[in-house]
């Protein structure tokens, strides 16, 4: 009986430890082979930082950007389901940035050109007050100084010989007739003779045959209107003379800046002849109308001119702060950290646990813009921290983890095929009217009306891919001239009402044309262009060959952009020399 019970309990002791031992080689294994599976299951799908909607079973490279490919690291399922999940490294290849929101003075700076100008409240048109001609001029050019009462010119005038004979005779008679003598003297006056010539004139019994004409101010001349011996009415001007002691300097104020200057703001402005020096002055006027060409006011400033220090025409840079917000602070981002849809728009919020580093999307309504940085009236708080940079990159991961991003607020797996992009950001109707791209039947004549413009928009986007400015800049222009030209008439029915949308929509685009300064600001007008004659090549097909639809998705700070070409080959007008390969084929329209 001791013995069964011994050997029970040896059999029990050896049973457990059989079962220990198993679970410490067999078990380890297990976990091992399972982690390696893991391992090799991360290192054979390889994306693109750049473009995550990349799924490669191997290295190489992206074949949108060229840039190398690297491994897709698995996601953290114990992470907010709204976030993305990224590691340090992953955020170093693709550019990624942040920037802890904090408080702004709301104070906006708006850089102004302008130019110094004769005060034209000093101006004064110097005017003949006898008839006649030109006998001898003593203001000779434009810029010479003229002193009051100094002799300008000496006319001859048949009517003034003739009042002086009338003089002479009167006198004659004046006992007899004194209110003919005092009739014919009063004449005389009228025509600036002085008392002293006309009593000249009756000592001598003789007529004068050139009278002078005396300067009534002072100045400069700055328009000469006569010539020796040009022949002269009562009251012509001889030429304009200004008084340059005070002038003023008149600054341009584009329209979408109108609302931020008043009169009374201070500018501080420099001048191109006096480098190094800065001077300050304050808006005393501003004008009540816009040039309807230039779309732009002005704004004067007085200024003391002591020593003619300021030459009319010189050229004037100035900078005007303005306070664009109450007295308390406001919170500002980087104009880089905000994907724009609008008033509203949406950041980027990190977050950092134990757990790892997370980006989940957020709304915010942007208030003005302030030099790079966006004032935001809802939806941050200070210190919390967004991404700055790369956040086009953190939102292509959200779309591709189905996760709330700007194409999709609600969440959802989107498409992760090459057609990147080809989701729609909400618009607005007036938007939707126009690019409106249903097919619409035009005539033959309408189609040849569009031909010119189609013309300028293929050179404005081949000198774009050539990143030559200056050739840009002149097809645009060409652009503008070419849909402002064309008939409305010949749009008839449904037709004309689409034209108008996208006429009107095209001289939104183009309103500031004439003073776009470089090739960046040249590509953001690019964008919403090419938007309304995709639009309408496919609601009027006026074109005779295909179109291609092409799309860069890095393009207008990393939204992307489409554009309209006549080649199939990708060449992309938005980066120009340096990504030119970028971008893909989206749609043909025969």
């Amino acid at each position: 009986m001791n013995i069964d019970k011994k050997t029970k309990i040896l059999l029990a002791v050896t049973l457990l430890v059989g079962l220990l031992l198993g679970a410490l080689f067999f078990g380890g294994s297990t976990k091992e082979e399972d982690n390696k599976t893991e391992v090799k299951s991360k290192a054979e799908v390889w994306t693109c930082s750049m473009h995550p909607q990349i799924r490669q079973p191997e290295p190489g490279d992206c074949p949108i950007c060229g840039m190398d490919l690297i491994p897709l690291e698995a996601g953290n399922e114990d992470i907010d389901p709204d976030a993305i999940s990224m590691s340090e490294s992953a955020m170093i290849i693709a550019g990624i940035s942040t920037y802890k929101v904090g408080n702004t003075d709301g104070i906006k700076e708006i850089a102004l050109n302008g130019k110094i100008e004769v005060n034209e409240k000093t101006v004064y048109s110097q005017s003949s007050h006898i008839p006649g001609r030109i006998e001898k001029i003593q203001v000779t050019f434009v810029g010479e100084y003229v002193k009051k009462g100094q002799v300008v010119a000496y006319v001859y005038s048949p009517e003034l010989a003739s009042a002086q004979q009338e003089l002479i005779e009167a006198y004659s008679v004046k006992e007899i007739q004194p209110q003919l003598f005092e009739s014919v003297k009063m004449k005389l006056k009228n025509w600036k003779v002085s008392d002293a010539t006309i009593n000249s004139i009756i000592s001598s019994g003789k007529t004068q045959d050139r009278f002078p004409i005396y300067a009534d101010v002072s100045g400069y001349i700055i328009k000469k209107n006569v010539e020796l011996g040009d022949y002269l009415q009562k009251g012509q001007t001889l030429y304009d003379v200004a008084d340059l002691s005070t002038v003023w300097v008149l600054f341009e104020i584009y329209e979408s800046d109108m609302s931020w200057v008043k009169k009374g703001n201070k500018i501080n402005y420099t001048v191109a002849s006096f480098p190094g020096e800065t001077f300050s002055g304050t808006i005393a006027f501003i004008d009540p109308f816009i040039n309807p060409m230039t779309r732009i006011a002005k704004a004067r400033v007085e200024v003391a001119n002591s020593g003619l220090k300021f030459k009319p025409e010189m050229f004037a840079t100035g900078t005007l702060k303005t306070k664009v917000v109450g007295n308390k602070a406001t919170l500002s981002v980087p104009k880089s950290a905000v994907m724009w849809t609008g008033k509203r728009s949406i950041v980027y919020i990190k977050n950092e646990t134990d757990k790892g580093i997370t980006f989940k999307l957020r709304e915010v309504t942007l208030g003005p813009l302030l030099g790079n940085d966006y004032i935001i009236e809802q939806g941050l708080e200070v210190g919390e921290e967004i991404v700055a940079n790369g956040t086009f990159n953190v939102d292509a991961a959200a779309q591709l983890a189905g996760k709330p991003s700007m194409m999709n607020l609600e969440g959802g797996r989107v498409s992760t095929g090459h057609n990147h992009g080809g989701a729609t950001m909400p618009m607005n109707e007036d938007k939707k009217a126009a690019l409106k791209a249903d097919k619409t039947t035009i005539s033959a004549e309408a189609k040849k009306s569009l031909q010119p413009i189609y013309k300028d928009y293929f050179e404005l986007k081949d000198a774009l891919t050539k990143d030559d400015f200056n050739a840009a800049k002149k097809a645009l222009l060409a652009f503008e001239k070419s849909f402002n030209k064309i008939n409305m008439s010949v749009f008839k029915g449904e037709s004309h009402k689409v034209w108008m949308n996208y006429q009107t929509e095209l001289k939104k685009q183009t309103l500031h044309a004439t003073h776009i300064k470089n090739i960046k600001e040249l590509r953001m007008t690019f964008e919403p262009i090419s938007n309304v004659m995709i639009a309408m090549t496919k609601a009027f097909n006026p074109l005779t060959e295909s179109a291609y639809v092409q799309f860069c998705p890095m393009a207008n700070s990393d939204k992307g952009a489409n554009w309209l070409s006549k080649e199939n080959k990708v060449v992309n007008p938005y980066f120009g020399a340096s990504m030119i390969k970028c971008g893909e084929v989206k749609e043909t329209i025969k």
